[in-house]
């Protein structure tokens, strides 16, 4: 495959204004709005702007659009600057704020009134959309259209010492009521909002609108390539009007892309924020949503959701992704990155009949078996362990190779044992399985060469690690949303899994994991892979939350034959 066939079309485009001179760097910029926190459809726009300059030897820019204060909050800010260092985007000392430039957006807003592309407006919200007309009418024009320059200045700027109210009036570019691009129908670019402002205060009164905002943004900073997603593409003629009645010597140009879509999950910051209120997650990072907290906090790595955003590619085509693509990802990160120790989530007792009592010896283990460099360590045996309750059965079917009376089976990186029987309660439940040892076994191998079609993991019970382990599932009904395309009802409410976080207390590891700390993952054998909990692990106790199975059902797409 060449070079130029490997690249996406905004990279052409690139390569394209380059050569042509229309610019002789690379700048681009990630410019989320600060009124919730980022999802993983933000994570493939993010490293997308990053990695173009990074490719280019260009310059990448953090800015908020900070022009609505009604929605934003210090929390976004911050939550925001987290996920994207997390994901590996350095904006170096280039981290900006719309409302930096609320003092250059005015002298634009006066620039164009003088021009006369700009007028104050009386109209109310509701008689501007009347006359902005619809896809089949054109709109009709402005009674205060005709307002002179002059009316107009003194106008706008009564309004920025706040002589009117909220929404008494309008700055409206004059552009062209006829056009068949309703957002070119003499757009509001400035809104009277008495609105404290999270990094102004109290400065303003009046607020730049975003499509107005953003081009004057991004060609202050010297953005030479604005990406962003598709819903933009009808705005683009009107980011172009901007920087072009401005005057700016080397406009930004405007690219769109197609986002990243993936099947049934929540993104929606409304119905994000209404689950959270009502207590169904356990706030934006709730391991069980896509937000990159929450991603972060379940356990998913920076290298998966790279791999990730690389496998959906870059196109002009909405496209939906299934959610199994994204555990594919941290499965190929994980297998030979985390340390495969053994957990049970289920514990039974099994005691070994003739093995010594009080006697407790060290035996050895291979940390992971792909990946020689993570070492080995020791794992304390002694007569009476934990296995997993589902590795036992008194009458079990055909094909059960685990313990059940009379069968001998390999205990994972120690014996042969063989089966004698259990032990119940009143009401019939096993509180201990009963077995013997072969000494003759240890390291799971038999001298005498007899095969075993069966080996179970288990856990010393002299110090194992208590745990609580979090197992999760889809948030969303995936069989009610299927059925009728979307994840939530005719009313807006989400088709919910009532069993999306199942809970288990009392689980026993084995001492490996006593010294885990926040985001450490561990593949658990046989289980899957898990990570301990930011929020809810401590010293007192350790939470670990299921990344993903051990199993998949994604199969990776074949790559086209050149």
């Amino acid at each position: 495959m060449s070079e130029t066939e490997s690249k996406n079309f905004i990279e052409l485009i690139i390569d394209k204004d380059l050569a042509e001179g229309v610019c002789d760097t690379v700048q681009t910029r990630f410019p989320p709005e600060p009124n919730g926190y980022l999802h993983i459809g933000h994570a493939k726009s993010i490293l997308l702007n990053y990695g173009l300059a990074q490719k280019y030897n260009g310059k990448f820019n953090m800015r908020f659009d900070d022009t609505n204060p009604t929605k934003e909050d210090v929390e976004f800010v911050e939550s925001i600057k987290e996920d994207i260092q997390w994901l590996g985007a350095d904006w170096e000392d280039r981290l900006f704020f719309a409302s930096d430039y609320f003092g250059q957006m005015y002298e634009a807003a006066v620039k164009l009134i003088k021009k006369g592309k700009a007028y104050v407006s009386d109209l109310t919200a509701g008689q501007i959309k009347e006359y902005r007309g619809s896809l089949t009418e054109p709109g009709r024009d402005d009674p205060y259209s005709s307002r002179s320059p002059e009316e107009s200045l003194r106008l706008f700027e009564e309004m920025k010492e706040g002589r009117y109210a909220d929404g008494e009036k309008v700055l409206r570019a004059r552009i062209d009521m006829a056009s068949p691009n309703i957002n070119m129908r003499d757009p509001v670019i400035y809104r009277v909002a008495r609105m404290a402002h999270h990094n102004t205060g109290d400065a303003w009164c009046i607020y730049p609108m975003y499509d107005f905002a953003h081009p004057i943004e991004d060609a202050i900073e010297g953005i030479t390539h604005s990406i962003c997603t598709l819903e933009f593409e009808d705005h683009r003629p009107l980011y172009d009007w901007v920087v072009r009645e401005l005057e700016y010597p080397r406009p930004p140009k405007q690219i769109e892309f197609a986002k990243l879509y993936l099947k049934n999950v929540v993104t929606g910051k409304r119905y994000i924020k209404r689950l959270v209120q009502e207590g169904i997650v356990d706030g934006w990072d709730d391991p069980r949503l896509v937000s990159i907290a929450a991603l972060r906090r379940r356990g998913f790595t920076p290298e998966s959701i790279r791999m990730f955003v690389e496998m959906c590619g870059v196109s002009k085509a909405n496209s939906t992704v299934d959610y199994a693509a994204l555990e594919y990802c941290i499965r190929e990160d994980l297998k030979a990155k985390a340390p495969r120790y053994m957990a049970v989530l289920d514990p039974v007792k099994l005691i070994i009949d003739n093995y010594p009592e009080g006697q407790t010896e060290l035996l050895s283990g291979v940390n992971n078996p792909e990946n020689e460099s993570l070492g080995t360590r020791e794992i304390p045996f002694g007569r009476e362990l934990y296995i997993e309750r589902e590795d036992f059965m008194e009458e079990p079917p055909k094909k059960y190779f685990r313990m059940f009376p009379g069968n001998e089976v390999r205990l994972m990186n120690a014996y042969f044992v063989t089966c004698t029987g259990c032990v119940k309660d009143a009401q019939g439940n096993i509180t201990e399985v009963h077995c013997t040892y072969d000494p003759a076994s240890k390291g799971g191998n038999s001298p005498d060469g007899r095969k075993v079609k069966g080996t179970i993991h288990w856990v010393c019970a002299s110090g194992a690690v208590p745990a609580r382990v979090r197992l999760y599932e889809n948030l969303i009904d995936e069989a009610a949303a299927n059925e009728r395309g979307a994840v939530y009802d005719e009313n807006g409410e989400l088709y919910l899994n009532p069993d999306s976080l199942k809970e288990l207390k009392n689980c026993y590891l084995e001492p490996a994991f006593g010294k885990a700390a926040a985001y450490d993952r561990f593949q658990f054998v046989r289980q899957g892979f898990f990570c301990v909990d930011a929020k809810d692990s401590g010293p007192d106790e350790l939470v670990f939350n299921r990344i993903v199975s051990l199993k998949s059902s994604f199969v990776l797409p074949k790559q086209p034959s050149v």
